[in-house]
């Protein structure tokens, strides 16, 4: 039934999805020593359920990829794949922000479909989703197809940024970092938030071939 296709693997089966996605989460070592039993009281519980969220979370992904063509089977044997599992896997054990599991996921999708850029520059974008806010993601998305400025005849990109994202308005020290943060990262174009330009200069794409590559990478793909 379609419905038994939404459904997360089950260890009991053996299923390839359910494998490569523990395989993943079984390299995060546990803590020992006096420690370990308040430890295990207090905080192994909600950790156990990320476990099993993020299992189940992979798991329906990767049988989504089997319905449209891809032989996960073979997934086991790709050894880019895997790495990026257990790299993946680590990070989102350690957050609780569904977001970065969703760019977290997608990676994984990206990779497994063939969409994903060299392995080297995989790694490098997993630690990107793992060092960002959700405001980096945002400010990236929003600079790489920024609104119309045509009735602007002058101002500055920071303006931009608290008209388009109202949240943000009078928070200049907090987008500034994270400004200055992306393009650190080479994702942004080197441009100042504060220096004054046209209203075309204003609507300028600002995301770089990087920030775009890091922007597909983290999306879901559309197969």
């Amino acid at each position: 039934m379609a419905s038994d296709k939404l459904q997360p693997p089950k260890p009991s089966k053996g299923d390839t999805a359910h494998a490569l996605a523990k395989a993943g989460i079984s390299a995060i070592p546990m803590i020992g020593g006096p420690g370990a039993e308040l430890f295990q009281h207090i905080v192994q519980p909600p950790i156990e359920k990320r476990r099993v969220e993020w299992m189940g979370y992979v798991g329906e992904k990767l049988i989504e990829l089997e319905s449209r063509g891809v032989d996960i089977g073979q997934l086991s044997e790709h050894e880019e794949f895997v790495s990026a599992v257990l790299h993946a896997s680590q990070i989102a054990i350690r957050t609780h922000r569904q977001e970065k599991r969703e760019a977290l996921r997608n990676a994984l999708f990206n990779i497994a479909s063939g969409k994903a850029p060299e392995e080297s520059l995989q790694q490098i974008f997993l630690e990107y989703i793992d060092a960002f806010s959700e405001l980096h993601v945002q400010l990236l998305k929003f600079f790489q197809t920024p609104p119309n400025t045509s009735n602007v005849m002058m101002g500055a990109l920071s303006s931009v940024i608290e008209q388009g994202m109202p949240n943000l308005k009078g928070k200049r020290q907090a987008y500034g970092q994270v400004w200055n943060d992306l393009i650190a990262r080479g994702l942004l174009d080197n441009v100042g938030l504060h220096v004054m330009m046209t209203g075309q200069g204003l609507a300028g794409k600002r995301t770089t071939e990087l920030g775009d590559a890091f922007l597909d990478f983290i999306s879901e793909p559309a197969l």
